[in-house]
């Protein structure tokens, strides 16, 4: 019989598994907001277990054991390994008044009718505006500053949401003592579970330029200082290196896919221009790609929303094998385009399920009809696993998630 991780893995090499591989919570945009997850409890008339937040920015729940089996999940995030004890957890409040677990050492302080986030220095890092689902950035290190020599980049990047916010097996870190508590957690999920395991490093470019300097003014640099802008690049793939080095060094055998984070595009296509991509992040990406595939045997997946369609190309020669999400609603990414022209070379991991209109809006019948479609344009001949186009939302109706991921069974 063919197991969670053999179904994927063929999946990701283009060839046709017994079924279609489902992802569900194996990654940060492919999970479900803890408000929903909590309602699809109810749903399925699940009473055990508490609502843990593992992702405190996107609120984003562990999905338990009797959920995932109950879908036939084959993927499971390598931070499930992690934060396995009470004392790893602590009481907070959903935006909607459900009861929840979160990461302990992240401290929010609620000051009037919002929750904030600050460094010791008391500089505010983020914010939960009341109303809000989530935690917005309030801190742009390099706004004013603009970097000056870029010699204070770890601390400039400590005083980032996305870092002080992490989740597990945050805040474990890449010193000998966290590398072996790495070692032991990747070691003990992969002895526990026969699903894919998807190694979290991030790696990220245009997005750390983005949280540094602020998103306008960092796209306005790359036009008007692409050299500078290229230094900045270069003195983050350095230390981007060196911690993939350390990361994979504990984790590499026990993990089947490192996943890379950068959002490249917007609903209406890219952020830059394709020969600009090709200029300033081509290059560093590649850098990254091929030395994870020198440290280990693992397959490189890239997370990255949007309209992304021109740069695919470089993808693939930068040595990319899987793309995600598959935003199908924006420009350029229509699905059997994307099959058509680089379904050979990538495995397209998303695309399932419209997240944007049909999910959240549309009845468990409208669900089951875009399931049903799209997998018949994106899974012939391999290479395709399956998960909604992005996290599901707090708005969305438990009975559209189960109609969605039950339409795979009819397929």
């Amino acid at each position: 019989m063919t197991t969670s991780r053999e179904r994927v893995m063929m999946a990701v090499n283009h060839q046709v598994p017994d079924l279609v591989p489902v992802d569900l919570g194996g990654h940060r945009s492919s999970g479900i907001m803890a408000i929903a997850y909590s309602q699809l409890k109810q749903h399925l008339g699940i009473t055990s277990g508490d609502i843990y937040v593992y992702d405190f920015v996107q609120q984003l729940a562990i999905i338990e054991p009797p959920v995932l089996e109950r879908f036939g999940v084959d993927v499971i995030e390598m931070g499930r390994g992690f934060a396995r004890g009470d004392a790893d957890w602590r009481d907070w409040v959903l935006p909607d008044g459900t009861s929840c677990k979160i990461p302990a050492f992240i401290d929010p302080v609620k000051v009037g009718e919002d929750w904030e986030i600050r460094d010791p220095d008391g500089t505010l890092i983020a914010i939960q505006k009341a109303g809000s689902l989530y935690f917005e950035q309030t801190c742009f290190p390099w706004l004013e500053s603009g970097g000056g020599d870029f010699s204070d980049l770890a601390v400039a990047m400590d005083k980032v949401m996305w870092a002080t916010l992490g989740s597990p097996p945050a805040p474990i870190g890449l010193d000998d003592a966290g590398l072996r508590q790495l070692t032991e957690g990747a070691k003990r999920l992969r002895a526990s579970t026969d699903r894919a395991i998807i190694g979290l490093f991030g790696g990220n470019l245009m997005e750390w330029g983005q949280f540094l300097f602020r998103m306008d003014q960092f796209l306005m640099r790359l036009a008007m200082e692409p050299e500078r802008m290229g230094r900045f690049l270069d003195r983050l793939v350095e230390m981007h290196l060196a911690n993939l080095e350390r990361f994979l060094s504990a984790v590499g055998p026990y993990i089947d896919i490192v996943l890379f984070g950068d959002d490249l595009g917007m609903q209406g296509g890219p952020q830059i221009s394709p020969r600009m991509y090709h200029r300033l992040f081509f290059p560093r990406h590649r850098a990254m790609w091929l030395r994870a595939k020198e440290l280990a045997d693992v397959k490189v997946m890239l997370h990255s929303c949007g309209g992304i369609e021109p740069f695919i190309p470089d993808f693939i020669e930068a040595g990319l094998d899987i793309l995600q999400p598959v935003q199908t609603s924006a420009r350029g990414m229509d699905a059997a385009l994307l099959k058509r022209e680089y379904g050979r070379d990538l495995c397209l991991w998303g695309g399932g399920c419209d997240t944007q209109h049909v999910l959240p809006s549309g009845t468990p019948e409208d669900v089951a009809a875009d399931v049903r479609d799209r997998v018949a344009t994106l899974s012939p001949g391999g290479g395709f696993v399956f998960q909604q186009v992005h996290n599901i939302m707090a708005d969305v109706p438990p009975e559209n998630i189960v109609a969605m991921l039950d339409a795979l069974a009819t397929i």
